[in-house]
This record gives C-alpha cells, structure tokens and sequence, in this order.
C-alpha cells in the first residue's frame, strides 16, 4: 500500500548506520523535500558540503542531484509530511476509488466521488495553510495546481506511489481515465445484467402504483408494441451522446496534460540555467577570491622590497659613515659593505618577488574577464529561459 511507505521509512531511520553530523541521505532528502523553494538550493548546497567533508561522496552526489519542486509539489509533499495520517486515508480513498472503476460498482463509484470532492478541497485547503504558516502563501493557479496533483493521486496509482515517496518535483496531472494495481477483472459485473435487474423491479412498481386498466380498455403499452423499440433507441441515443462527451471530455484532458507537460519542460529549463547561472557566479567568485590573494601577494611584495630599499638607504649612510671614519674605523669599513652587500641581494629578491607577483596579477585579472564574460552569458541565458516560460505561462492562461 503507498500510504505505508512513510511510516515504513521512518521506521528504518534507528536502525541505519550513524553518521558524522546524525543524519543519513535518505533523511536529508526527505527534509528537503519540505524546505521552502525559496530556500532549497541554499540549503541543498549546505547539506552536500557537509556530506562531502564528512566523506561521503555518494551521498553528496545524491544530495546534490535533488531538484527543486514547484510551489505546488512542495505543498504536496509538505501535506503528505505534516499530515500522515490524512494522508494515508487519502491514498486508501485513492485504492477504493480505482477498485470501484475496475469493478463498476455505480452506487460505490457515487458515494466515494462525493468523498472524493470532499477530501481534494479539504486537503487542498489544509495545503495552502501548511504554505502559508512556512511563509509561502499559495496563489488561485498554484492552489489549481495542488488540486490537480491530489486528483491524480486518487485516480493514478503510480501518481499515488510518487506522491507517497514525499519528493515531487512537479504537480501532477490526473489521467482521463482511473488506473489501478490490477488489470480489470474478467468476471466484473457488466451493463448487460444490470437492465435484467431493473426489468424485475418495474413490473412490482407498476403493480403497486397503476390503477388496473377499466374493462374494454387495452394500455397504451399493449396497443403500441413498437415502444419498448423506441426507448431502446433513445437509449442508444443517450449513450452514444455521453460517450461523445466523454471522448471531448478525455481529448482536452490530453491537452491540458500536454500542456502541463510543456510548462514543466519549460520550468526544467529554467531550473538548469539558473543552476548555470549558479555555478558561473561561484566561478566568478571564485576568480575575485583568488585576485584578492594575488592582490594581497602584490601588497606584501610591495611592502617587501620598501623595506628592502629603506634598509638599503640605511646601509648607503652607513657606507658614508664609515668612509668618512676610514681613517680612523678599517674594521668598521668592511662590516658596512659587507651589510650593503646583503642587503642588496635581499633587494634583489625582493624585485624578484615583485615581478612574479605583478604577473600573477595579470593572470588573475585575465582569469576575472574570462569569468565575468561566461556570467554575462549565462544571465543572457536565464534571460531568455525565464522569457520562454513568462510566454508559455500566458499562452496557458488563454
């Protein structure tokens, strides 16, 4: 049953392997799964750097791979989270649901379809409250959405074991038609017993509420034999029309989940360019970091080869001095030029050091250019991304 897979995995949670910072993958993602959208991608990156520096690079990849839902599939799985138990009366609803469209049971289809209507607009609501107390309120077309994802969990049972993981990345759309574990039983009560029942009843309701017929008089059934052959034809006829509605009823479902389907491609799309949008602003950030230290490295070379010139000037003066004591100071002398001497070699190292460090200046500065140029067109790119699903968004709403 889907709805026992939450509690199934929680039960697991004990008896898994500890992990440095307590939290194993499968947790994690769970709980980002009900992270705000707004705050998903922060908080995935967080969790992922904590993975990898605990050395868990599976679960870092795993972690990093997880996509960020829609407004509407995080509302849905923050219900399914914050609510097990109505959940998992949902998902049973769900099962009955199908199993009464498998066995056409018309007066069971009629109550849980009223219980069906009854559930998708409390859930739906129970929904919006959840989003809105975690700072998320939901608007007319995003609530649209939830209901929908919660149709398709009661008539899809693959929509019920996605929802029931926890982890929707999109709303779903419900099929045309409900779906179940099981293909149709061949014994299943069909339409053609169904008028045998009803032809058993009629005569007892005509008995009881006919007057009988005065003498001399024959029913208008009786003189007209060709009446039961023209409400059979208008039975056809009402057939044949509700198949007709039900064929355009199931064509603009198709639509409609085509037209889903696009917007989700769509919102996909805009998801991997701001990902790339991501990674070329850490890239960029990357490159003023390592400037920075170049810069830095320049400053401590600068200020290297000032001191260096400083103790060159004393060591000249000195030099002066001495020779100016020559006379009276040989020993005195040959200390200072040996000082001079050392300090410049040590000068000269340190003009070393200042043009290695002006070069290492211009590769960071080339490095900043070819970064900032990739970020330029990677905005382009979101840009244009974000403008195709502002367009696809007003061709749906028309």
């Amino acid at each position: 049953m889907p709805g026992k897979r939450v509690r199934h995995r929680e039960a697991e949670g004990p008896d898994r392997q500890d992990r440095p910072d307590g939290r194993d993958v499968e947790t994690v993602l769970d709980e980002l799964y009900v992270t705000p959208p707004s705050d998903f991608v922060g908080r995935r990156e967080v969790w992922a750097a904590a993975a990898r520096t605990s050395g868990r690079g599976d679960d870092a990849r795993a972690i990093r791979g997880a996509r960020r839902p829609t407004l509407a599939a995080w509302a849905a799985n923050l219900l399914l989270r914050s609510r097990p138990e109505e959940s998992r009366q949902f998902l049973e609803l769900g099962e009955s649901l199908r199993e009464a469209y498998r066995t056409l049971d018309p007066g069971g289809l009629k109550e849980l379809s009223d219980q069906r209507r009854r559930v998708v607009a409390a859930l739906s609501r129970e929904a919006a409250g959840l989003a809105r107390t975690a700072g998320q309120p939901l608007s007319g077309s995003v609530m649209q959405e939830v209901e929908s994802t919660l149709r398709a969990v009661l008539a899809d049972a693959d929509a019920a074991r996605r929802w029931s993981g926890g982890r929707l990345e999109t709303a779903l759309a419900p099929p045309s038609t409900f779906s179940s574990d099981t293909e149709p039983a061949a014994d299943a009560p069909t339409t053609a017993k169904r008028p045998a029942r009803a032809t058993e009843k009629r005569p007892a309701r005509a008995t009881e509420k006919r007057p009988a017929p005065e003498k001399g008089k024959r029913s208008a059934s009786a003189e007209s034999p060709a009446a039961p052959t023209r409400v059979r034809g208008g039975k056809d006829e009402l057939a044949e029309r509700r198949r007709e509605r039900q064929l355009r009823l199931e064509r603009e479902r198709e639509r409609q989940a085509e037209r889903e389907q696009r917007l989700a491609r769509a919102r996909e799309a805009a998801e991997v360019a701001e990902r790339r949008l991501g990674d070329r602003r850490a890239e960029v950030e990357d490159a003023d970091a390592s400037l920075k230290r170049t810069r830095d490295h320049r400053d401590r070379a600068r200020r290297q080869a000032s001191a260096a010139e400083q103790q060159l000037l004393k060591a000249r003066k000195a030099l002066e001095r001495a020779q100016e004591q020559v006379r009276r100071a040989e020993e005195q002398v040959g200390l200072a030029e040996e000082q001079v001497g050392r300090a410049e070699e040590y000068a000269g190292h340190a003009g070393e050091d200042l043009d290695r460090a002006e070069q290492e200046q211009r590769q960071a500065e080339e490095r900043r250019r070819t970064a900032t140029a990739a970020l330029t067109e990677a905005e382009r790119e979101a840009h244009d991304t974000a403008r195709a699903v502002h367009r696809l968004n007003r061709s749906r709403g028309e």
